[in-house]
């Protein structure tokens, strides 16, 4: 089989969540405390991990042999998907835990996250399914009226109906100010017909719910040009009328699209409107009484952030899922003699050196990828939960500053990273028997989603960096100098200590080549945004790994090397050593290639590229 899903334990996750993120912070908040606890952490996570392996992870192999086909205006599904989206529905893994209610049973994010990446990495293809219907309908929560709420919520809570967001059109991606959708007023001053068409719609549609509200943006007719004038509208597949009936609402899926990978996710063409019978609720405002500006973009990006996380965590948990898999060929698979031992017996390839080096490499982003996401789900908690406006505030801030890095960094090194699995099963890993091929193949359209890698970096040297008059991204760099002052003489992590602070003098010199280009060259920041993005991430997971290994250190000293735990502090002190000595460096050689301004991508005529 090719697919598989090769996670063995949750251990990793029970120490983030257990042992370094004070949790109990969250655990104790008035939605939580009376279902969850930081002890029950392994407890809750174990049927999780056996639901992954033998519920979801066939329905893997199941997508990508069976590609979706659009046959007859009809699309076809893999046969899986519907009843494992109704099963993680109805069993309450789905969209019911975004109920904003207080009375609601949900989970604090920083559980979720854990289970997401369990259920994600068993088939990372079905899951935005889920994610999609989710975020439209908390968009629906928060900001339709009431009697809406009423219409769409409980059949999207319990998976009876999808969403999806409608952004993309033909003439316009990430320039999305210039889409052409149009909405018309009609009698009723909440409800106006929708005429347009949106490609690259994930979960555009199904064959296993009875409905698909789509999240959709327009103009409507009059409004300001550009993003100001852009608004939000609930357009239904099928019209709901006020018995609960549908009716025709003009909405046709005009194709799929056949990608390099996601076969089994449906990414559609939909036109609306084409006979002129497409209607759709308003969110938010009428733009023609608000001087022409719609709410539209505002609204949208609440669900687009979560979304770009959510991105950042299906990348990671791709990296993760291909080398637990790389890592248990190398134990299996039997070749060559050791390096230092040529007259030897042949050995499983995970003694030869360049094999350890591969699967410590992989370990090690997985470790940092993970540390990223779940400190920034973490604070997710602390933002919507916690009773101080001070901490909700912080936690704000944080959560601001860390999505475009927290999106595009697991995304960007997603790529490369599963060429790497595929290239330590040597020829096997190439060969579509293997899993390898298939995570490569699901994996590269992460860096694109939401917002391609290059518009995440201009958000983050942009406007991130620019929050609060630049105070709030000096107080996010100051934390890890303080960090580095306080612990920069821990035994057994001196060079690891020396790298993080060297690496942070070398961050200065960066931003201080930002600054400067504002005035002198502004052309020079999108050309080196990506890097100073990629390079602003590995200071920040460099800094969130050495701080989990202070507390494998000492849970190191306190066990001793005959406990059971001993060998999963110690990897991840070592893989700590490697990220720190082999990623962290990146960051002052990205300085130097900075500081140097090289324009060789500005100067060369556009006609060179002919040749």
């Amino acid at each position: 089989m090719a697919a598989n899903f090769a996670y063995l334990n949750t251990r990793d996750l029970e120490f983030i969540i257990q042992e370094w993120l004070p949790s109990e912070k969250v655990f104790d908040y008035d939605q939580f405390k009376d279902y969850y606890s930081k002890d029950d952490v392994k407890a809750f996570l174990a049927p999780i991990l056996k639901m992954a392996k033998e519920v979801v992870e066939p329905t893997n192999e199941d997508g990508d042999s069976n590609p979706v086909k659009l046959v007859d205006g009809k699309v076809i599904l893999p046969k899986s998907f519907g009843p494992l989206f109704h099963q993680l529905q109805s069993e309450g893994w789905g969209t019911s835990n975004i109920d904003k209610s207080e009375e609601a049973m949900i989970m604090p994010h920083v559980l979720s996250g854990a289970v997401n990446e369990l259920l994600c990495a068993a088939n990372p293809v079905f899951y935005p399914y889920i994610l999609l219907t989710s975020g439209a309908a908390d968009l629906i929560q928060s900001f339709a009226d009431e009697d809406l709420k009423q219409v769409f919520l409980p059949n999207m809570m319990d998976g009876t109906w999808a969403g999806t967001m409608c952004l993309t059109e033909p003439s316009a991606g990430s320039d999305v100010g210039d889409i052409l959708s149009k909405a018309y007023p009609t009698d009723d001053p909440r409800i106006f017909k929708i005429k347009g068409q949106k490609i690259f719609i994930t979960g555009g549609d199904n064959d296993f719910t009875d409905n698909i509200i789509h999240l959709y943006l327009a103009r409507v007719e009059g409004a300001k040009p550009g993003t100001s004038g852009i608004s939000l509208f609930i357009v239904p597949k099928f019209w709901v009328n006020e018995d609960g009936s549908f009716s025709d609402n003009d909405v046709i899926t005009t194709g799929v699209e056949h990608k390099l990978g996601q076969h089994g996710s449906c990414t559609a063409a939909l036109a609306f409107g084409d006979n002129g019978n497409c209607r759709g609720y308003l969110l938010g405002k009428n733009p023609l009484a608000n001087d022409g500006r719609g709410e539209g973009m505002a609204q949208m990006f609440q669900m687009m952030n979560l979304a770009r996380m959510e991105t950042g965590h299906m990348a990671h948990c791709c990296i993760a899922n291909a080398f637990y898999n790389a890592r248990d060929y190398a134990k299996d698979r039997v070749q060559g003699r050791p390096f230092t031992n040529p007259r030897g017996d042949r050995v499983s390839i995970i003694n030869h050196e360049d094999i350890r080096r591969t699967l410590i490499m992989g370990k090690a982003h997985m470790e940092a990828t993970r540390a990223m996401l779940m400190k920034a789900l973490f604070n997710f908690d602390i933002r919507e939960h916690d009773p101080d406006p001070d901490e909700k505030a912080k936690a704000q801030t944080y959560v601001e500053i860390v999505t475009p890095l927290c999106k595009a960094y697991p995304s960007d090194e997603g790529w490369w990273l599963c060429g790497e699995a595929i290239q330590a099963y040597g020829g096997y890993g190439f060969c579509e028997e293997y899993p390898a091929a298939q995570i490569a193949r699901d994996m590269k359209i992460y860096s694109i989603w939401e917002g391609t890698n290059f518009i995440q970096s201009l958000d983050l040297v942009g406007r991130k960096m620019g929050m609060a008059k630049g105070a709030a991204f000096a107080a996010f760099i100051q934390e890890m100098k303080d960090f580095c002052t306080v612990n920069k003489d821990t035994a057994g992590l001196e060079k690891e200590f020396l790298n993080l602070g060297k690496a942070l003098e070398a961050y200065d010199k960066i931003l201080a080549a930002l600054v400067a280009w504002k005035g002198s060259n502004p052309a020079l920041i999108p050309v080196y945004s990506r890097r100073v993005l990629t390079a602003t991430s590995q200071l920040h997971a460099g800094h969130l790994l050495l701080d989990q290994a202070l507390i494998c250190l000492k849970k190191m000293a306190e066990l001793g090397s005959d406990h059971y735990d001993y060998k999963f502090y110690k990897g991840k002190v070592e893989a700590t050593r490697w990220y720190l000595r082999n990623v962290v460096p990146n960051v002052w050689c990205m300085a130097d290639i900075i500081t140097d301004a090289d324009t060789s991508a500005l100067d060369i005529d556009l006609e060179s590229f002919d040749y």
